[in-house]
C-alpha cells in the first residue's frame, strides 16, 4: 500500500500580510505554532493562503520560506495550481525544486474546461514533476467538478496519490472506485468524521489555524478506534465553523487569528473586513467555544 502524503491535520496555513509583502517572521511564527500544536503538513499558498492574490515571485518565495522553515519536520504541500496549465506546471516544478513534500493543485477556474480536459490537465502537472500530486476537487469555488470517473482515471497516473474533496457526495464512490492506494482529504472541516468514516485519511483544513490541536485529535482519535472522542470533537466545533464561513473564507479565519492576538493582518483585496455583525457573531462563537480573545 503506498503511505500518504500525511495522515490527519493538513492546516491550509494563512498568509501574514503587510502593506509591502508577506512577513516571513509571523509566517514562521505560525508554522512553528502549528508543528507544536501537532498539525501533520503545512498547507503553503492555498486558498486560505491567498495565493490568488501573489504574483509569481511573492507565491515562490512563500513556498520557498514555508520549506526551509519546516525543515522535514512534517511534510509540505505547495499550493501551485491554476486555470493556465504551463502557468501550474512551471510553479509545480518550482515547488519540487525547492523541496516541498507534494502539490496541491486545484481545478481550472473561470475558463473551466470538460471532464477531458481535466484530465489532460492534471495529466500534464503530474507528468512535468515527480513528487505527488493532490487534486483540489472545490466546486463552490471553481463552478466545475471532476467527476468520479475521471478521479478513477487521474488516480491511475503514478504521482496523482490524492484529492481535497469539497463534493461530500462522492466521496464514497471515489474510495470505492480508487482504492486503498488513493487518498482522500476532506476539504470541509464541518464533515470531516463522515469522510473519515468512509475511508479518508485527514483533513486540510481552514479551523486548523485557530484549533491545530483539536483538529489534529479529531483525526487522530478516529484513525485510534476512538469514535466517541472523534465524534464528540467533530460535534463541538461545528458552530465555530460555521462563524469561520460566516464570510468568505480566510477573512474570518483571518480575523479570529488576530483577535486571539496573533497579528496575521488583513486580507488582501477584494477581500474586505467582516462587518460588526458577523464580527459578534465571530466573537461569540470563538468564547463558547473557550477561545481566548
Amino acid at each position: 500500500m503506498t503511505k500518504p502524503v500525511f495522515t490527519g491535520s493538513g492546516v491550509a496555513i494563512v498568509t501574514p500580510f503587510t502593506d509591502d509583502g508577506i512577513d516571513f517572521s509571523k509566517l514562521g511564527e505560525l508554522i512553528d505554532f502549528q508543528i507544536r500544536e501537532g498539525t501533520d503538513s503545512i498547507v503553503i499558498c492555498g486558498t486560505t493562503g491567498e495565493a490568488s492574490t501573489m504574483p509569481d515571485a511573492e507565491h515562490k518565495a512563500t513556498i520557498k520560506y514555508a520549506v526551509e522553515k519546516v525543515n522535514k519536520r512534517v511534510p509540505v504541500i505547495a499550493g501551485a495550481g491554476s486555470n493556465d496549465t504551463r502557468h501550474a506546471i512551471a510553479l509545480s516544478r518550482y515547488a519540487e525544486e525547492v523541496g516541498a513534500d507534494a502539490i496541491l493543485s486545484v481545478t481550472p477556474y473561470y475558463n473551466k474546461t470538460s471532464q477531458k480536459g481535466l484530465y489532460e490537465h492534471f495529466k500534464a502537472i503530474a507528468n512535468s514533476i515527480k513528487i505527488p500530486v493532490i487534486l483540489y476537487n472545490v466546486p463552490s469555488r471553481t463552478n466545475l467538478n471532476i467527476n468520479v470517473e475521471t478521479v478513477k482515471s487521474l488516480s491511475q497516473i503514478e504521482n496523482i496519490v490524492a484529492i481535497k474533496e469539497c463534493n461530500i457526495n462522492q466521496v464514497g464512490d471515489i474510495i470505492n472506485l480508487c482504492g486503498e492506494d488513493f487518498t482522500v482529504y476532506s476539504g470541509n472541516d464541518d464533515l470531516i468524521l463522515p469522510l473519515l468514516a468512509m475511508g479518508g485519511k485527514g483533513v486540510i483544513s481552514v479551523m486548523a489555524n485557530i484549533i491545530p490541536k483539536d483538529t489534529h485529535d479529531l483525526v487522530a482519535k478516529f484513525l485510534e478506534g476512538d469514535l466517541e472522542g472523534s465524534k464528540k470533537l467533530q460535534l463541538k466545533t461545528l458552530d465555530l465553523i460555521k462563524a469561520l464561513f460566516i464570510d468568505v473564507s480566510p477573512i474570518p479565519v483571518k480575523a479570529a487569528m488576530n483577535l486571539m492576538g496573533m497579528n496575521v493582518g488583513k486580507c488582501r483585496m477584494p477581500l474586505v473586513e467582516l462587518n460588526e455583525k458577523n464580527l459578534d457573531a465571530l466573537k461569540l462563537a470563538m468564547k463558547t467555544y473557550g477561545l481566548s480573545i
